[in-house]
């Protein structure tokens, strides 16, 4: 046993010390720890739900805070604490005796964050980061400052500064704070529809003529080594502004896959944080490639990489926040994904319609998030597919769509 496990870490930075004790201890880029680091989820979601089953794998001792104690990931951590996470207070209390910290959402309370960072946690993303990301400002400006390529774009204080960019449209106008699935974003095609628009602090970006949605998603150890999944199409609902279906990998030209990669690859690092980060793009008609935005957290646009990918974006955060070597991000399969969302008309206790087919189906995956209310357009829980063949994604995506349904019991 004790040559097993120095034969499996060597490649680590990790020092085996056996002393009869159990847990075992080790030397972990020169701090001395015990193996079951006590980590913390601040946001008790399908994010943190996923991110603990990944957590199973490894020794870790979990804890979430969430203010509802029936949220998804509640029942599969080793200790759930009711608190806001957008709390300076409760988010401090809850990090202070933790090793490290990460987020499923990135409305948590950054100053708490903060603090803790420099107190000696470690949290991932880094606040600073976090703070960059979170307002929809500051993340523009900071793809401007560091010459990223992104639509242009001008900053609205108001509603009524609307009027002075009648030549700016069609546009898109997004809250700088509050955003959430399409929430706090508003396409507005021309001057007649500026009233559709937010009046608070806001970007106004010009309307890019999108001929793909990419996503991209990059990992970061604290060493600053980076790892890239294969990238993917985005496909979204235009009434809901939800991610509906993707595959994966993308179809991309050799020449939009490198750009691509460089333009991930710039904005990761110049964060200037180790972590998960999900970069989407959107490339225009001309195969020109813009940011659109950044989420520094495991991502929807992540999900296929449990059953798709060697590594899933799940148990290469964990292997980031423990110290370990970076996962192989090669594909097993080409994967597809479809979205379960809340069907229009129905609220209430979550029935799933037309489970039982898709789950006799080959090389499908359900996941169900746990969420007991369903209501239009709530994400739900995910579908994975998996198939050498393309046209079978295409074909199956479409299938399961027409046929799972998220309705209201009686």
């Amino acid at each position: 046993m004790k040559s097993c496990w120095q034969e499996m870490l060597k490649n680590d930075g990790v020092n085996i010390h056996f002393n009869n004790q159990f847990p075992p201890v080790y030397y972990l880029h020169g701090l001395f720890k015990s193996v079951m680091l006590k980590v913390g989820i601040l946001g008790g979601g399908q994010l943190g739900r996923m991110l603990l089953q990944a957590a199973a794998n490894y020794p870790v001792e979990t804890y979430v805070m969430e203010n509802d104690a029936n949220c998804p990931a509640a029942h599969l951590c080793h200790h759930f604490v009711k608190g806001d996470i957008r709390n300076y207070d409760d988010v401090y209390k809850f990090g202070r005796e933790l090793d490290a910290l990460t987020i499923e959402i990135e409305s948590v309370n950054e100053e708490g964050l903060a603090a803790l960072e420099r107190e000696g946690v470690k949290v991932y993303p880094r606040p600073a980061a976090l703070r960059t990301i979170k307002n929809k400002i500051e993340q523009k400006q900071f793809y401007a400052a560091h010459s990223i390529p992104t639509a242009d774009f001008v900053v609205t204080r108001s509603l009524k500064e609307l009027d002075q960019y009648a030549d700016f449209f069609p546009a898109v106008h997004k809250l700088g704070l509050g955003g959430y699935d399409g929430r706090g974003v508003q396409i507005i095609e021309s001057s007649a529809e500026a009233v559709m628009g937010f009046d608070a602090p806001s970007v106004l970006e010009k309307k890019v003529a999108v001929h793909k949605e990419i996503a991209q998603i990059v990992a970061v150890n604290e060493n600053g080594q980076t790892a890239l999944y294969p990238p993917v199409d985005m496909v979204f609902d235009p009434g809901l502004n939800l991610l509906s279906y993707q595959i994966s990998p993308a179809e991309l030209t050799d020449t939009i896959l490198w750009k691509v990669e460089a333009i991930a690859l710039k904005v990761v690092k110049a964060l200037a944080s180790p972590g998960i980060f999900a970069v989407e793009l959107f490339i225009d008609k001309t195969g020109e490639v813009f940011v659109n935005e950044t989420a520094p957290r495991v991502h929807n646009s992540g999900h296929h990489t449990i059953e798709g990918n060697y590594s899933s974006q799940f148990d290469m955060l964990w292997r980031i926040i423990l110290g370990y070597p970076l996962g192989n991000t090669e594909a097993i399969l080409p994967a597809a994904i479809v979205n379960v969302l809340g069907d229009e008309g129905y609220s209430g206790e979550a029935k799933y319609d037309g489970l039982d087919e898709v789950l006799l189906m080959d090389n499908v995956f359900v996941h169900i998030y746990g969420k007991r209310e369903t209501k239009p357009g709530r994400k739900m829980g995910h579908v994975t597919i998996l198939s050498a063949d393309r046209k079978d994604l295409t074909y199956k995506q479409s299938r399961i769509r027409h046929i799972l349904k998220v309705v209201s019991g009686e």
